[in-house]
């Protein structure tokens, strides 16, 4: 007799809680019925998609210790070899390059094939992570912040200076804060709406950045502009510094004129050696990095060399060799004949986005004074305007 009270009361205990699943699950079903399919999609897209891009570098190697040497490692096991991917508040999917870089073989083609892809991923994913080798990783990061036109989600570009295998890698750190970087967001958009370059502990903007050093963790700086996150013990984020695109729909640039010229000035360069670098009819464009703030020699044969390629149509851009500050035409004796020219200011743009800019314009065939026009200002953040 016990037994059966005991047991009815079990059994009406639950049904009762049957019947309280039932209501709230129809109350829900008709509260997603109230809503439009936009509104459903959001509501049920709560964790972050992140897409892991990996280009090659040393951040995707592993290291054979019977052999000691280096071998390419298969991201298809990334959370093997990085269990605490598993802990992060996003679901995380990888492609790789089918053939994996050394960065040093980057070229504009590789740019167009991973802006490519984030254009494949872009309405599936939240965010993309790309892993890049650190030698020329500003050039990429700076060509895809001008490729990517209204980019409204992060694209953190990141590597390491050891292999992920390595005992002392910097690599876990990076590329986790990196995801969870990717991952930011409020109000169902993203935190970051740009291109960033993330190592040892700092964003930066992408198109700022320059490395600085070949066996440091802090390999990366942007001399010019503040970071954008740094982390610590909690990721502090520099609202203020993120950039603002327009409210369009992102579209993809993937022509890039790559017939430009860098010409480093050093004292002692002459006539012969210039000649020689700059007699191509193909070139369409010449980057000189000056001295200081913008200076170059004022010696006779080079004011006309100067005058004779800007008669045959190049356009000549005047940044600077300093890692910090930017070039100010007409400040000194040394610059004001480059102004009278009509040469363009670099401002305080680095080397990198000067080139990367260079060939985005010019593949828009943007030439002439509408071409200096579009450089001296700033299109992605990467100069500054004052």
């Amino acid at each position: 007799m016990v037994f059966n009270i005991q047991t009815r009361g079990r059994y009406a205990g639950r049904r009762k809680n049957l019947s309280i699943i039932f209501v709230l699950v129809v109350k829900q079903v008709l509260f997603l019925l109230s809503l439009n399919s936009h509104e459903i999609k959001t509501r049920l897209k709560a964790i972050p998609n992140i897409l892991l891009i990996y280009t090659g570098g040393t951040i995707g190697m592993i290291k054979d210790f019977e052999t000691g040497a280096l071998r390419a490692f298969d991201f298809e096991k990334l959370l093997e070899r990085i269990p605490e991917l598993t802990h992060l508040h996003c679901t995380i999917r990888t492609v790789s390059f089918d053939v994996p870089l050394d960065s040093s073989n980057m070229d504009p083609q590789h740019w167009v094939h991973l802006a490519e892809i984030i254009e494949k991923g872009y309405h599936d994913f939240d965010g993309f992570v790309v892993l890049h080798g650190s030698d020329t990783m500003s050039y990429s990061a700076s060509a895809l912040s001008f490729m990517l036109e209204h980019l409204a989600k992060p694209v953190i570009f990141t590597g390491s200076q050891l292999p992920i295998g390595d005992l002392r890698t910097d690599a876990k750190e990076n590329l986790i804060t990196s995801i969870q970087i990717a991952s930011l967001q409020r109000e169902g958009k993203p935190l970051v709406q740009e291109v960033g370059l993330y190592f040892e502990y700092k964003l930066y903007r992408g198109n700022r950045t320059t490395k600085i050093n070949a066996e440091h963790f802090e390999a990366f700086s942007s001399f010019n502009y503040p970071p954008l996150v740094e982390s610590g013990v909690h990721l502090k984020v520099n609202e203020a510094a993120l950039f603002k695109p327009e409210d369009q729909a992102m579209i993809i640039r993937t022509q890039l004129e790559d017939n430009i010229a860098l010409i480093k000035l050093f004292p002692g360069i002459n006539e012969q050696t210039l000649r020689c670098m700059t007699s191509s009819e193909s070139i369409k464009a010449v980057v000189f990095e000056t001295f200081g703030a913008g200076n170059a020699p004022t010696s006779p044969w080079f004011i006309a060399l100067l005058q004779e390629l800007s008669g045959a149509g190049k356009l000549l851009i005047n940044v600077t060799q300093c890692s910090g500050g930017g070039v100010v035409l007409g400040q000194y004796e040394t610059s004001k004949r480059l102004k009278d020219l009509g040469i363009i200011s670099g401002k305080d743009m680095t080397t990198e986005a000067a080139i990367a800019k260079t060939m985005y314009l010019l593949g828009q065939n943007i030439e002439g004074e509408n071409f200096k026009h579009a450089f001296e200002r700033s299109l992605r953040g990467e100069v500054s305007e004052n």
